[in-house]
């Protein structure tokens, strides 16, 4: 049995007549049919085998969103290869570590990537280039045109003796700690977090749910998308390039979509738009949000504006299962400092430095056991002991649960700072600074300081109009905090660096500002 299933099953569920339903559609625009996404995943999958791709082989898929991207995705899982799904927003040299690191046999991209590649190309393992065209580009002559793939036989290919925890999928980490890492997904994995997810929300076939974040990411294919195509509804794709919030509100409108996944930095463009007014989005029922924790205020307007959309906030990542822990919509307001409880199936705990359980109301590292959680690192042996351990997943994410059960982040055990013996935990003074009427965005590291090793650091975005000073935003910040707690050093930033998923990237924070500023207050 392999991921392939999800098409096989559902033109078998759904007959000759409903096979013709929208599988996936690209925005407004182009659409695949179960019936089509079906068979040209079949196309690319014989074409790939004739190619030479067998069981093990790994496939890197270097697009932007595009329907293209899930047929080829369940070609590869079809062979019992391994999809490579890249980062198209990385440089040359961090395509040729991760192609590199998983000796990538066969790549296929869009034309636009034609240059990174090119840099690269005398330096990586890959045989085989297949190219699609974007926007009329022509494609290098290096490389395989992508019509390539189409001429393959839409019968489906032999059995490949794939076995559920073979291998489907390697995604390379987020890298908000530093050196990415391929995470390991194998073809129960992904049955089981869509199953997982398909048993918290009853998925039942009529949902229309849209992704917005890069499919290469698991926020954009795992959560939400492939659930729903495993029940026989639609997935609505958004284009990679150009997002503007404006147009997402439109295509949900236009669509009539039912359940879309929104980044929080999404959420916050849209409650800042313009004539936010005149977009009812009476078909959504659900916003699912994750990568960072909504910001109360965030949540506040979103009821307010919005009263019968459901707010489900989600916690999670992409070797500890990407929706660990989900807080429903119904609790969003006595709950909303928390992301929720464990998914169905899913274990959670907290435990200290030396893996002893912690009780309620103490912070400690967030641990995950679940059929959904990575089989552990790519050819990472160390990194995989060390992170799993006894079929938990050490997520190294700081968290207390509450004496109800709920879960709430305080950060990551990196960031966690220490100043003068205290322990202080990020996610409690970003809370605070969101409520301060200037401040866009904010992130809170720690720099060193001469008396007590470290000490807190604001890096703030501000809102166009506003007008702030350092002063302004410390002594705001003594009306909710601790003396201690509050920032010493407040640095104005134009934005801040994030992972496509739009997790703040603390480790770049930290070495542009850690030595440039220390504490003088």
């Amino acid at each position: 049995m392999d991921v392939g299933y999800i098409t096989r099953q559902m033109v078998n569920d759904l007959g000759s007549a409903e096979s013709e339903k929208t599988a996936v559609k690209v925005e407004s625009g182009d659409s695949w049919s179960y019936r089509e996404l079906h068979e040209k995943s079949n196309a690319y999958a014989n074409k790939l085998f004739e190619l030479g791709v067998r069981k093990g082989d790994r496939v890197g898929i270097l697009f932007y969103n595009c329907k293209e991207y899930i047929g080829l995705y369940f070609a590869v899982a079809k062979i019992g290869a391994i999809a490579v799904r890249l980062n198209f927003r990385l440089s040359s040299n961090e395509l040729e570590y991760a192609l590199d690191d998983s000796e990538t046999k066969v790549l296929c991209f869009h034309s636009d990537f034609e240059d990174k590649i090119e840099a690269i190309r005398e330096h990586i393992p890959v045989q085989e280039y297949i190219c699609l065209p974007y926007n009329d580009q022509d494609i290098p002559e290096w490389s395989e045109r992508w019509q390539v793939l189409d001429s393959g036989t839409t019968e489906e290919i032999r059995d490949q003796n794939i076995k559920l925890t073979d291998p489907v999928m390697l995604m390379y980490t987020s890298g908000t700690t530093g050196k990415p890492k391929g995470a390991i997904w194998t073809h129960d994995t992904t049955f089981w977090f869509s199953a997982i997810q398909s048993i918290k929300w009853n998925f039942t076939g009529n949902e229309i749910g849209m992704t917005t974040g890069p499919l290469y990411h698991v926020g954009a294919l795992e959560d939400i998308a492939l659930p729903i195509l495993m029940r026989g509804g639609t997935v609505v794709i958004t284009q990679s390039k150009g997002f503007d919030i404006s147009r997402v509100l439109s295509v949900i409108e236009n669509e009539k979509v039912t359940d879309c996944f929104m980044f929080p930095f999404m959420i916050y463009e849209m409650l800042q738009l313009p004539g936010i007014d005149r977009y009812k989005l009476k078909s959504l029922t659900t916003i699912y949000t994750g990568g960072d924790s909504l910001m109360p205020w965030a949540l506040e307007e979103l009821n307010e504006k919005y009263p019968h959309l459901g707010v489900v906030q989600v916690y999670g990542l992409t070797e500890g299962q990407p929706i660990a822990a989900s807080l429903d919509s119904s609790d969003s307001r006595s709950k909303a400092h928390t992301v929720g409880k464990p998914m169905p199936l899913t274990e959670v705990k907290i435990i200290d430095e030396d893996s002893n359980l912690l009780p309620a109301g103490d912070v400690g590292e967030i641990a995950i056991k679940s059929p959904g959680v990575s089989a552990g690192y790519w050819r990472r042996l160390d990194a995989t002991k060390e992170t799993f351990i006894d079929g938990w997943c050490k997520t190294g994410d700081l968290g207390m649960f509450d004496e109800d059960g709920y879960l709430s982040i305080a950060g990551r055990k990196k960031d966690m700072i220490r100043s003068g013996g205290e322990n202080i935990y990020a996610a409690e003074i970003e809370d605070v600074l969101y409520r301060h009427n200037a401040v866009k965005e904010a992130s809170i590291i720690g720099i060193p300081d001469p008396k007590f090793i470290e000490a807190v650091c604001a890096v703030i975005v501000t809102k166009e109009t506003a007008n702030v000073t350092e002063e302004d935003i410390i002594n705001h910040c003594k009306d909710y905090l601790a003396g201690y707690k509050k920032p010493k050093k407040v640095i104005f930033v134009d934005e801040l660096p994030r992972t496509p998923s739009g997790k703040i990237q603390k480790f770049v924070l930290r070495k542009q500002f850690g030595e440039k500023y220390t504490s003088a207050k």
